[in-house]
């Protein structure tokens, strides 16, 4: 049985080589190409010039009801892990009246069945999962999106 179980196995891998060899070398033609990077696949681009952060402290409006806010400073260098939490130096319940920073949500302080804990919840210690620092880059595709109060303006 274990000598059948070995053969199929090797049958199983061959067969899922040679299919992966296959599709590598089917050609693709430029046109049909429905990617961002605007070159063939097998053409290494120059890479586009990475974005700068905006440093303004100017938090933008939301675009829709629950967004994360953006993060309007620079975070280079920020250490975010199981030890420490550089944006809680700033942005604790403790440290905003001496920081003049935003206190985070008190969402950030519930655990998973909405009780409220004496210190941040785990769920929500990571803040980039959720927290994105503005930048200035340019839309990648364009876009006919309207925020939420734009829309309820038109309705009036």
């Amino acid at each position: 049985m274990k000598g059948l179980m070995s053969v199929l196995l090797l049958l199983s891998a061959t067969l899922s080589l040679s299919a992966a060899v296959v599709i590598a070398a089917t050609a693709v033609v430029d046109d049909e190409l429905a990617t961002l990077r605007k070159s063939p696949l097998n053409i290494q681009p120059e890479p586009p010039v990475m974005s700068h952060p905006l440093n303004t402290d100017h938090i933008p409006r939301r675009s829709y009801p629950m967004q994360p806010p953006l993060i309007p400073h620079k975070i280079d260098n920020y250490q975010v892990d199981l030890n420490v939490n550089k944006c809680m130096s700033c942005h604790a319940r403790s440290r905003v009246e001496e920081t003049q920073a935003r206190m985070i949500s008190v969402t950030h302080y519930m655990d998973r069945d909405g009780n409220f804990l004496a210190e941040l919840s785990p769920r929500r210690y990571f803040c980039q999962q959720c927290h994105v620092v503005q930048t200035d880059a340019k839309q990648l595709v364009g876009t006919d999106f309207t925020d939420l109060d734009t829309l309820i303006d038109q309705e009036l």
